[in-house]
């Protein structure tokens, strides 16, 4: 690799906002802020909004969907079906 042309590769904290977990993980991302781990280290922290702790589709938790209510909307506004 050229040296200087490279953004630095540094272990970076990332929190998940909506389920509380904290990784440690390196990337080039930088932050203003930083966040004081177990061990005593001090490591720049960067907030997501979902990740693998809070998505549906990895926790198995689906949202329930009101399809009844959105089929009878449907026909209401639009009539039934022709057939």
């Amino acid at each position: 690799m050229k040296p200087g042309i490279h953004p630095s590769y540094r272990p970076v904290v990332f929190r998940d906002t909506a389920g509380g977990l904290t990784f440690l993980t390196r990337s080039t991302l930088t932050g203003d802020r930083t966040i004081t781990r177990e061990d005593g280290t001090t490591r720049p922290v960067v907030d997501v909004e979902i990740s693998a702790a809070s998505h549906p589709f990895y926790t198995g938790r689906s949202r329930v969907l009101d399809t009844a209510g959105r089929v009878e909307r449907f026909h209401q506004r639009y009539g039934t079906r022709h057939g």
